[in-house]
């Protein structure tokens, strides 16, 4: 059952709004960030990682950013454009802000953590200005990361493109993408997470990201209850992730579909979630039904945290649906429904 309606006849299959970053992943693995030399650059930021997974598997993608005016500036545009992203609408900074930069730390297989320089960056600098309402219309999806609403003027432009995705018609995708930095304090997180949550036909998030999102809605921190709030707002799938326990979405007619992680050589803890999101957005967008775009959302993440980088190593469709064919032939199964029973 199809459960969003994406409009064949459009140009992008999806435009995103916000973070482009760099990313510094060490190549000395295994070992706390201060004692690594050595590290790989890489294109980085949650929507810009989605994008470029997007494009790999075949669709047209657009994009909202605000990018600095300097090298970095030319790295990540030109590599949008290698890879076939239309950067029609990344605007340059005009004050000298820089793209924020992340540095990974890869301790083992699992457990990783993200060092962040997030202050005055340049993703924050989009303005409502830059929200062209005409070229939204030409989205089968609008897709807004919840970094973009930590600070003025960003907030503002992700708030007025989801304003205008709903005037015209077109579905809004809301990945959470929580990162501490930059934000002030618990309740303006569930504040603004909430707003663009009620608009949303699709939310994507951690058990974390969701307890922030209903912080002062006053939910138990339940998945099916978080699923019925938002469903009762209009929220078409609800889809909540539990790391290497899997992830389970919730549909609007009462359904429920839970997938086990696909077994991989893990090298780091990092990055599964985008590729998962381009994934299982991609699927959905081609008429999968919720239990395939599932499965391809988990190959797709388990591929990702087996590789050093997230954007560079992002698959192509053939790729993802050989490691699924293979996979499946070893291990069984990786979805089941409401009633435990597998999903062929």
């Amino acid at each position: 059952m199809q459960y969003i309606t994406f409009d064949a006849a459009k140009e992008f299959d999806l435009i995103l709004l916000g973070r482009v970053a760099i990313d510094f992943n060490p190549v000395d693995l295994n070992r706390p960030l201060e004692e690594s030399s050595n590290f790989n650059k890489y294109l980085g930021g949650s929507p810009a990682n989605i994008a470029v997974g997007m494009a790999r598997l075949g669709k047209r993608v657009g994009f909202f950013a605000r990018v600095s005016d300097d090298q970095f500036g030319d790295y990540v545009t030109h590599y949008f454009e290698k890879e076939g992203i239309d950067t029609s609408h990344i605007r340059r900074c005009t004050n000298g802000e820089k793209l924020g930069l992340t540095f990974t730390e890869i301790l083992s297989p699992t457990q990783s953590r993200i060092l962040m320089y997030r202050d005055g960056v340049a993703d924050l600098m989009l303005d409502p200005a830059d929200i062209d309402e005409e070229y939204i219309k030409r989205a089968k999806g609008l897709l807004i990361s919840g970094t973009a609403l930590s600070a003025s003027p960003s907030r503002e432009a992700a708030l007025k493109a989801v304003m205008l995705a709903k005037k015209n018609g077109v579905p809004v995708i809301f990945d959470i993408d929580y990162r501490a930095y930059t934000w002030k304090n618990p309740d303006e997180i569930s504040i603004y997470y909430s707003m663009v949550a009620r608009d949303a036909d699709l939310i994507l998030g951690s058990r974390e990201e969701f307890d922030l999102t209903e912080r002062l809605i006053g939910l138990s921190g339940d998945d099916a209850e978080s699923a019925k709030y938002w469903h009762g707002c209009g929220c078409k799938i609800v889809v909540v992730k539990h790391g290497k326990d899997g992830s389970t979405a919730y549909t609007q007619d009462g359904a429920h579909y839970a997938v086990k992680p696909f077994p991989t050589n893990a090298l780091k803890g990092f990055g599964g979630g985008d590729g998962y999101a381009s994934s299982f957005l991609r699927a959905l967008i081609d008429g999968c039904d919720v239990p395939q775009a599932l499965e391809y959302g988990s190959a797709s993440a388990s591929m990702l945290i087996s590789a050093h980088s997230c954007s560079a190593a992002m698959p192509t469709l053939e790729e993802v649906e050989k490691f699924i064919r293979e996979a499946k032939e070893k291990y069984g199964e990786m979805v089941v429904n409401v009633k435990g029973d597998c999903v062929v």
